[in-house]
């Protein structure tokens, strides 16, 4: 199974800019050693499990409340059973597309 899970997380009791405070998000989700992209909007992580996804994300939020008050977070996912390395592979499909159609 895959689980791409796109996600943003910050604060919003802070000041105006808060890459410091994603910055430590992007920590963790760089130890887990899941594979991620980091996107200017959000991040893009693919898991085995909606379970480990969660995980990832409760442990992404641990890091924000010990000094944030307000924590502001969107999740999006996409399961699929009987498949994996979909990140990479749906990028992959889609160039593969846009390459046939400008022949």
């Amino acid at each position: 199974m895959s689980v791409l899970l796109e996600f943003a997380m910050f604060p919003t009791d802070k000041t105006e800019s808060v890459s410091a405070y994603v910055g430590r998000v992007i920590e963790v989700i760089d130890q887990s050693a899941y594979p991620y992209q980091l996107t200017a909007m959000g991040t893009i992580v693919e898991t085995s499990t909606i379970d480990e996804a969660l995980d990832l994300v409760k442990q992404c939020y641990k890091v924000l409340e010990t000094d944030c008050k307000r924590v502001y977070s969107t999740l999006t996912f996409d399961i699929r059973q009987g498949h994996d390395n979909r990140m990479e592979g749906k990028v992959k499909s889609i160039d593969e597309k846009i390459i046939r159609n400008r022949k």
